[in-house]
């Protein structure tokens, strides 16, 4: 397993070990053991499962309040996303910022997205599963949002005009919306 640090301190894009041969691949996409002793000792209780079935689905900006913030560990195993996290640790030198990373079932790759960001991505392809654990059950009372496309933020999509939930659609931009994360804490 090989991990990756990125420009936003935490975040960690995670290149598992891929066995294959003329009958297709193995991969080990979690062992604990292995995530603690490359430094993420997350305790996972959760799956989720999505399918997003046409190209341009946008899901997201989401995240969970403190005391039942989640820290998610996101693959893709079918189709291809634009998978994005947002720091919005009050403190934070990178608080606002963003970045971008291209998941898919060909590439494997795993992104680990801590507590204390947000995240959302958009199909790339139609088809689109994916698979992530969460460390904290989902939580209706602390589940917010961030607007998809805040100015401010200015993220670059792959969409212009992405397919939205009524949810997604209704969220504040960052400068409204609730949060209580901050860096280093």
């Amino acid at each position: 397993m090989k991990i990756v640090e990125t420009r936003l301190k935490d975040v960690k894009l995670i290149e598992a070990a891929v066995h294959g041969d003329h009958r297709g691949f193995f991969i080990e996409s979690y062992n604990q053991e292995l995530f603690v002793q490359q430094g993420i000792p997350h305790l996972f209780v959760q799956d989720n499962h999505s399918l997003s079935a046409e190209a341009g689905v946008l899901r997201g900006l989401h995240y969970q309040l403190n005391p039942k913030a989640q820290t998610k560990l996101v693959r893709v195993t079918a189709g291809a996303i634009y998978d994005v996290v947002v720091d919005i640790r009050a403190g934070s030198p990178t608080y606002g910022h963003w970045q971008g990373f291209i998941l898919s079932a060909s590439n494997k790759r795993q992104l680990l997205v801590p507590r204390g960001f947000a995240h959302g991505f958009c199909t790339l392809v139609p088809n689109c599963e994916v698979q992530y654990k969460v460390d904290e059950l989902y939580s209706p009372e602390h589940d917010r949002g961030i607007a998809w496309n805040d100015p401010l933020l200015a993220i670059d999509w792959p969409a212009t005009n992405p397919i939205l939930s009524d949810k997604d659609r209704g969220h504040p931009p960052l400068s409204a919306a609730e949060k209580n994360f901050y860096y280093g804490g």
